[in-house]
């Protein structure tokens, strides 16, 4: 009995040696937290296929430091083959626990695991770092920081003053297109008129643009005004020949040529679309037109 007992260590002790001797892993230097493969050669066997086992296997190996991926176990006549699949946590010489796959144990196998600390010396911090050498990197930062501080006085100068500025330019905007779209008015009027359109809607088409025109400018309501009540405007163009009294005379001829019976003339017409075009002139370039 103790000689069968003796012979059984013996083909263990003989079994786990040449595994041992004949395994190799993939990459051959691995490290903390790296993937890798152990792979064992065994002696050639009948070929029965391949067998597997996976982290659902009852008989999956577990261990604290070791997280097993796959087990495969290769049979083959040539030679057979063990692979074990694995990512370790903890440096240095690891032992695998005991394997069983297909009524066969493995024990006894060992993998190395570096660090990617070198613990031979001990760990100091390191110097400080050494300031950029780039070219023009200081010229960078320096002009970064400058744009930042304009960009924030900007923002201030905005919430202190910039809004009633904004608003000024605004109005002024306003303005000149107000003046602008008269203009186009006073302009297609005439070509009208030159082309022989009925005169008599040429004249109420001028009258009630204008009137339109000074009920923004004025922020007066001049559509509903009377030819003698425009006398009562604000005097916009003092020392000037367009004053109240020329508003209130262009409005008295404009309601003449629309009401009265005859012949209504090309030239006089034409003399209503001048005396517009010099009156919006005279406006824009006064002091108070521009304020207005």
């Amino acid at each position: 009995m103790k000689k069968y007992l003796y012979l059984t260590f013996l083909l263990l002790t003989a079994s786990f040696s040449y595994a041992q001797n004949n395994a190799w892993l993939i990459p051959r230097v691995i490290y903390v937290g790296d993937p890798a493969t152990l792979v064992v050669s065994l002696p050639g066997a009948e070929n029965t296929g391949d067998y597997f086992l996976y982290p659902e296997s009852p008989n999956f190996p577990t261990d604290t430091d070791i997280d097993f991926h796959k087990i495969t176990l290769e049979r083959r006549t040539a030679g057979s083959r063990l692979l074990i699949e694995f990512t370790a946590f903890t440096p240095g010489l690891l032992e695998l626990p005991a394997i069983e796959i297909e009524r066969e144990r493995f024990a006894g196998l060992t993998v190395t695991v570096n660090s990617v600390v070198d613990t031979t010396t001990p760990l100091i911090l390191s110097r400080p770092a050494s300031p950029l050498a780039i070219p023009g990197t200081s010229l960078m930062l320096y002009g970064i920081m400058a744009i930042s501080i304009l960009l924030f006085l900007l923002i201030l100068w905005f919430f202190m003053k910039g809004r009633k500025f904004l608003q000024a330019w605004i109005e002024k905007w306003k303005r000149k297109q107000l003046f602008n779209s008269m203009r186009i008015v006073e302009k297609r009027l005439n070509r009208l008129l030159q082309k022989g359109g009925d005169k008599r809607k040429i004249v109420d088409k001028l009258s009630i643009e204008f009137r339109n025109f000074l009920s923004i400018f004025t922020k007066l309501n001049c559509r509903a005004m009377t030819a003698n009540e425009f006398k009562l405007l604000p005097e916009f163009l003092q020392d000037s020949e367009y004053t109240s009294a020329f508003l209130a005379n262009f409005f008295s001829r404009c309601d003449e040529i629309r009401f009265c019976g005859g012949e209504l003339e090309t030239k006089e017409i034409s003399q209503l679309l001048e005396s517009l075009r010099l009156y919006l002139a005279a406006l824009e370039k006064t002091k108070e037109g521009g304020a207005a």
